[in-house]
């Protein structure tokens, strides 16, 4: 017998727990977002360097994120279509959280087991090839993951179905950001960076194990449905044209997200070195000796502190608005809410390149965290308008290919313009203007708002 097509809605307690995996998804890729800069910048990464590094996330969701959302729609397993993906790109991604933070220890075991000079940028080399993992695995979770709302919510449900995922998202990140600075204040224990990361993978894992568990996947739609034999044998290709022949107004949100990430990427990759060393003043420690980077240690760690404390207000206020962000734009559509969201986020930028107080730029990162919300659920809401039934996965994944392509531009152009506007401090040490990347992310939110504007969405 047929499997019955018709998706029930979604109860409040339905919803937490779908969004449950997409937690533990989150707790990894923020302690990556925080901690990366620090410990690649201890091996000797220089701002471009550490740009380049950041690379592995854009390439591999250009790649990724489509492959596997093509795969996934055609996927027929004992787990289904979307689970293998979430399962493996889990424990993958977990093994290589495990190593990154401790690719110097591994560079040390290399040379002892081969007894080779390995070159000294070994350890960094490791800790970029980790990074490469941890970026390519969190892609292929998060991609089928996405495609799971239109395959288990009704039409009517996707805006609040992606805003529980944005809630997710703020919870996940408040709590992997919060929890070292919490476990100092209240018990004066620091968690080590390690400790952290070994954290992170066991969150991912049990939440996408849960997800894995509880979440029940309907029948593809190509099996329920009259698909034609051509369209089962869609290629990658086929599906890319497919995707901007949905209609007119998916090109505009595709330039919207363009514009969105480059502005939203330019405080996440850089603002734990803005907190480090425009806030705390620490100088540029890429090629300091020993005694200097123990002078400097502690304003480091503070530094390290201050910036999850700001990412976890920063997600918390996310948290807070997620579900009524999603109940707005039932109300007053989807890309009038993003646009009001949006502006916030410009106004918090703004504030933060002026700011130098830390309890200051802690408020303006909670003002930019409205923003954060409804880019983590709006576009998606609007672009889930759109898509057929049976090429989830691949929609998905090609709109990801907007959210990746930016990242580039921010890990090149605006990690080479940072290495050139270095200063001195006194006579021995420099120092870069990383505030200046909180002005090109407001122009850029800006012109994603003004297209935003442009879209015509289905009534």
């Amino acid at each position: 017998m047929e499997e019955n097509t018709i998706l029930k809605k979604f109860t409040t307690a339905q919803f937490l727990n779908f969004a449950l995996g997409f937690f533990g998804l989150q707790f990894a890729w923020q302690m990556r977002i925080i901690l990366s800069g620090p410990v690649t910048e201890g091996l000797g990464a220089s701002p471009f360097i550490y740009g380049l590094i950041w690379l592995a996330g854009p390439f591999t969701g250009m790649v990724v994120q489509p492959l596997v959302g093509a795969l996934s729609d055609k996927t027929h397993s004992p787990l289904g279509r979307r689970r293998p993906y979430l399962l493996g790109g889990a424990l993958l991604a977990s093994l290589a959280l495990w190593i990154f933070p401790n690719s110097a220890n591994v560079a040390e075991f290399l040379h002892k087991v081969t007894g080779l000079n390995l070159p000294p940028l070994t350890a960094l080399v490791i800790a970029a090839i980790m990074i490469w993992v941890i970026d390519a695995c969190v892609n292929v979770a998060q991609g089928p993951y996405r495609a799971l709302v239109p395959d288990v919510v009704p039409e009517e449900q996707y805006s609040i179905a992606n805003s529980y995922i944005s809630l997710a998202i703020g919870l996940g990140s408040v709590v992997a950001a919060g929890t070292a600075p919490f476990l100092k204040w209240a018990f004066g224990y620091q968690m080590s960076i390690p400790a952290q990361f070994v954290m992170a993978g066991l969150a991912f894992t049990l939440g996408m194990i849960w997800t894995c568990i509880t979440i029940k996947e309907h029948k593809s739609s190509i099996e329920n449905k009259n698909v034609s034999p051509d369209e089962k044998s869609e290629t990658f290709w086929d599906s890319l044209k497919g995707f901007f022949a949905l209609s007119p107004e998916v090109s505009k949100i595709c330039s919207m997200q363009f514009f969105t990430w480059i502005g939203t990427m330019c405080m996440m990759i850089f603002f734990t070195q803005y907190a480090i060393h425009t806030i705390y003043l620490v100088p540029d420690l890429t090629s300091a000796d020993a005694y200097t980077k123990e002078l400097f240690s502690h304003a480091v760690l503070d530094g390290t502190n201050f910036s999850s404390i700001c990412f976890a207000v920063f997600n918390l206020v996310c948290f807070l608005v997620a579900i009524p962000i999603g109940i707005l734009s039932a109300k007053y559509s989807n890309k009038k809410v993003h646009i009001v969201s949006m502006f916030t986020m410009v106004l918090a930028y703004i504030g933060m390149f002026l700011a130098r107080d830390p309890k200051i730029v802690a408020f303006f990162m909670g003002l930019a965290g409205i923003g954060w919300a409804s880019i983590c659920a709006l576009p998606f809401a609007m672009l889930s308008q759109y898509i057929k039934k049976g090429t989830e996965g691949s929609v998905m994944g090609i709109f990801n290919i907007f959210i990746a392509g930016p990242q580039v531009f921010v890990c090149t152009l605006v990690a080479w313009f940072i290495s050139k506007c270095a200063f001195s401090i006194g006579t021995e040490y420099t120092n870069y203007h990383w505030e200046y990347t909180f002005i090109i992310g407001a122009i850029c939110l800006i012109l994603a708002s003004v297209i935003a504007n442009s879209v015509k969405e289905k009534i």
